[in-house]
């Protein structure tokens, strides 16, 4: 890959950065590295923690990371709640959904589905489909098929629930985290640079690779976090595949 014409970096974190609660060996210091060569925004389909929380963990780590790199789905849905005047019921963590109490009063004119984990019952999943019957609008946070988990293993994300309540009530979320383009666009825009500009780097073949090509980034797809060896027999090729984020030389 010819890095010649990069001017900023885009990251995923979990699973690129660290895993569980460790930083990978030479994260910290690729970070390090890449920063002083180029503006570097940190992104995440994450919709358990918010930004505040992030920058903490990865601060505890040993990562120098300022707020304002830090790119959550979170908040870019809360963003777009105040953009359209309006609440929503939330099927997210409690921690998550606490993220969204500082809302004015406005209709609840959608639902958002993000990473609920225990709060995905059917109650819940039948009262946000009945809100969808009754004209609600329905918001992906993220629709990731699954995670790398703190205990390490892989763990089933929000994807198979927005699927599941699209196929009930006919209705398409409007997805608001990776492998929108929107996002990838808003995150380049954030540092001033086109996305022919910019490299991402992450561990997700479709959300990472696909979405970041996909918006017209180059793409590095790293072998840690939820990388499987087949996800290099698919139809989605990097434009460079790396060990991990401590063996990229941009």
């Amino acid at each position: 890959m010819d890095g010649s014409s990069i001017k900023a970096i885009l990251c995923d974190i979990g699973g690129v950065l660290y895993e569980g609660d460790a930083p990978y060996s030479g994260a910290v210091e690729a970070v390090r590295r890449l920063r002083e060569k180029y503006p570097i925004r940190f992104i995440t389909n994450t919709t358990q923690r918010t930004g505040v929380q992030i920058v903490e963990k990865l601060r505890n780590m040993g990562f120098d990371i300022d707020p304002s790199e830090v790119i959550t789905t979170l908040d870019l849905t809360k963003s777009y709640l105040l953009e359209h005047k309006a609440t929503a019921k939330l099927l997210l963590t409690d921690n998550a959904a606490r993220f969204f109490d500082d809302l004015p009063e406005a209709p609840c004119r959608f639902v958002v589905v993000g990473d609920a984990q225990h709060n995905f019952t059917y109650e819940s999943l039948n009262d946000a489909f009945r809100t969808l019957m009754e004209g609600g609008e329905m918001i992906a946070a993220a629709s990731n098929r699954y995670f790398m988990d703190d205990d390490g293993e892989l763990s089933m994300d929000a994807g198979g629930f927005v699927a599941a309540l699209e196929y009930a009530s006919g209705k398409q979320a409007h997805l608001i985290g990776k492998p929108s383009s929107d996002f990838y666009t808003l995150a380049c825009n954030s540092m001033g640079v086109e996305p022919g500009e910019t490299v991402m780097i992450g561990d997700d073949i479709i959300g990472d690779i696909a979405g970041a090509q996909d918006a017209g980034l180059l793409a590095v797809l790293v072998r840690t976090g939820k990388f499987r060896p087949d996800d290099l027999e698919g139809s989605v090729t990097p434009d460079s595949v790396a060990d991990s984020i401590a063996a990229i030389n941009l």
